[in-house]
């Protein structure tokens, strides 16, 4: 998928909120609303939510969404009702929905007002790893008169994460910096489920006992990384290669193995989607033993 730059940047700006936000959230648990009928008038408040549903095959009960909704592509042409962050309330209101899917993210004030006026809110914290990411999916199947469905894909999810996890099994692990944002530099610890990718797929996270997600690149350096993954920031990208570049007796920059990959798959993952990235950073981490065996 690509993203406009305007758009990558403004992606940018939330990242190190929307992770900060993570352990105040991880501990909440879901807001469950929906009792009785099954929704059949649905707003979705987040891309990965958004593709979620259609996964659960009930995309025609979506009727609005985020501008970031862009996948799958047909997502885009529903209403659009504001950012993950800004809601327009009234016109949600106006389009009379019977479950609104809202996420950390999400203002408090409006959640609140759209409760007031008796409009069903089902909220989902951040995920802290990837089998907290499973159960919401559960959460969100049973909601939507899915459970069966959610099961299954769910089932074959693990199927496919264990096949990876056994491919690097006993391979030497390398020391992994993900960056996910530059200004200022922030990583994933172990508090975030991105911290998920890089162990599952056989490496080592530098930053996963750090105390929050902002780091410095003179630990990077100190604990010299063996790879670093930047997650895509737009024009910053290569700004950021260059920058780490310069430090010629990192591993990572000795070695050539800088990677980037896109923001959508790291930040906004499926059941589905969580496990196709996990196979791309595990080629990353392993490239050698890895390729062509997933």
């Amino acid at each position: 998928m690509v993203f406009g730059d305007s758009l990558i940047m403004k992606i940018k700006k939330i990242l190190p909120v929307f992770f900060a936000l993570i352990m105040l959230w991880s501990a909440s648990g879901y807001n469950v609303c929906v009792a009785g009928n099954l929704p059949k008038r649905i707003i979705s408040l987040a891309p990965s939510m958004t593709e979620e549903l259609y996964l659960l095959g009930v995309e025609d009960s979506l009727i609005a969404n985020t501008r970031y909704c862009v996948t799958p592509l047909a997502a885009r042409d529903k209403e659009k009702i504001g950012d993950i962050t800004k809601i327009n309330l009234e016109k949600i209101v106006s389009l009379k929905p019977d479950l609104v899917l809202a996420t950390s993210l999400t203002n408090l004030k409006a959640i609140q007002k759209l409760k007031d006026l008796g409009i069903e809110v089902m909220i989902f914290p951040a995920p802290k790893d990837y089998a907290y990411l499973c159960d919401q999916f559960l959460e969100l199947g049973k909601a939507v008169g899915k459970e069966a469905e959610a099961k299954a894909i769910i089932a074959k999810s693990r199927e496919r994460v264990i096949a990876i996890k056994s491919v690097t099994t006993g391979l030497v692990k390398p020391k992994v910096f993900i960056e996910i944002g530059a200004k200022p530099l922030f990583t994933a610890n172990k508090g975030y489920f991105i911290n998920d990718f890089v162990e599952m797929a056989g490496g080592v996270n530098i930053a996963r006992d750090a105390r929050t997600g902002s780091y410095s690149r003179e630990e990077v350096l100190r604990k010299n990384a063996d790879a670093i993954i930047i997650v895509t920031m737009g024009l910053a990208v290569k700004k950021e290669k260059e920058t780490w570049q310069k430090f010629k007796t990192l591993n990572a920059v000795r070695d050539d193995r800088i990677y980037v990959i896109d923001s959508h798959k790291v930040c906004s993952p499926t059941p589905v989607t969580f496990v196709e990235t996990l196979n791309e950073i595990a080629g990353f981490l392993h490239p050698e033993l890895y390729k062509g065996r997933q």
